[in-house]
């Protein structure tokens, strides 16, 4: 077997690299000094130049300016985006975007996907639904008459929603089943409240009443919010394992410089035994990660279905995440956590990304779930 990545993926995932090296982790107010919101807006510039260099429709059909890679490639770029703390909706617009692409109507699809290529259209998802533990699904209602679908509900910690043009809400109906709306973010009956994120980043509370839409803004195929969940999940793994590199990195450049009794703290066992226990926790992390990414990717059967597999690598991702930062901090002393010293940022980013989509209990529950409906032999 090859695990190796192709040279269409590698190149992505050098690309990112060239982009993200210019950006500076610490390029906002930092979180901990900061009441609100560490800024108003994405990261604009940096939108720009990932829509130069064609990395915002790289999911995407070559028909809609896309360079029509798969989902491995993107978390490649993901990974690489945690490292610089990139302050932009990449995986969230992505996700969606190639949500529509697979299951929109072929006008939804061909009236906005060349817009997200060109960065002109941003685009998140409503994905932790009310307390990010019960599915997002439920937390919002659909009904569908003559004129089109009616929806009711709110739902939380919304990344990105002040700055996005459409959001991806997903909803039950009264016989059960699961639609996408693509809601409009300036939409009559829909109110955004402001939420912080322990990152200092801007979320919103979506409250909706009474918002009416034509059957274009809806998707209503089945599998539509599997697939969108499936992406985001495993992206936020990426992400994870992304910012867990470079903290690790962090954590032996300051433990080899640092001495004391007259040696690097990095030769004492003790250190030692920590940084390697946390390299361990990276590499569970990236092969979950990339089992995950290659089941979404070719739609390969298994024991379990994919979800099994991405609720693995959400846990790693969960667990392993935070244990990095933790020690990270510990064998930095107290200039861990030295606001002038970007270490205590990333650990601000891993508690997000720990939590995202629900943190590893949740992922436990519905692994288990998986395992009593699917014996294995």
């Amino acid at each position: 077997m090859d695990f190796t990545f192709t040279e269409e993926q590698q190149a992505a995932a050098e690309t990112a690299k060239a982009v993200f090296a210019g950006v500076a982790p610490d390029q906002v107010p930092s979180p901990a000094l900061v009441p609100g919101a560490v800024a108003d807006d994405l990261d604009r510039a940096l939108w720009a130049r990932l829509a130069d260099t064609d990395l915002l429709g790289l999911v995407l059909d070559p028909a809609h300016g896309g360079s029509g890679l798969d989902p491995i490639a993107l978390c490649l770029v993901l990974r690489e985006s945690a490292r610089a703390l990139a302050r932009v909706p990449l995986l969230e617009t992505c996700a969606v975007a190639l949500t529509i692409q697979h299951h929109a109507p072929a006008a939804t699809a061909d009236a906005l996907l060349p817009r997200v290529t060109r960065g002109e259209l941003v685009l998140t998802a409503a994905a932790h639904g009310r307390t990010g533990h019960d599915p997002a699904p439920l937390a919002v209602t659909a009904r569908r008459d003559t004129t089109g679908w009616t929806l009711d509900g709110h739902t939380s910690a919304v990344p990105w929603a002040h700055q996005a043009d459409r959001i991806a809400v997903p909803a039950h109906t009264p016989d059960g089943r699961t639609v996408l709306a693509l809601l409009p973010r300036a939409h009559a009956g829909l109110t955004l409240a402001d939420q912080y994120a322990t990152h200092g980043e801007l979320l919103a509370e979506l409250h909706l009443d009474d918002v009416h839409l034509d059957d274009a803004d809806v998707i209503d195929t089945e599998g539509t919010w599997e697939r969108l969940h499936a992406l985001l999940a495993t992206g936020t793994c990426a992400l994870a394992l992304g910012l867990g590199e470079q903290v690790l990195g962090m954590t032996s450049q300051y433990t080899g410089k640092r001495e004391q009794f007259g040696h690097p703290v990095a030769t004492f066992q003790a250190v030692a035994v920590q940084a390697a226990d946390r390299y361990i926790d990276l590499r569970a992390m990236e092969v979950t990660l990339w089992q995950a990414a290659w089941r979404i990717t070719t739609d390969t059967t298994g024991a379990l279905p994919a979800a099994g597999d991405i609720a693995v690598a959400k846990i790693w991702a969960a667990e392993g995440v935070r244990r990095v930062v933790q020690t990270a901090q510990h064998l930095h002393g107290g200039f861990g956590a030295d606001t002038d010293y970007p270490l205590h940022r990333y650990h601000a980013w891993a508690k997000h990304l720990e939590l995202s989509l629900g943190p590893a209990a949740r992922h436990e529950e519905e692994l288990g779930d998986l395992l009593a409906a699917h014996p294995l032999a």
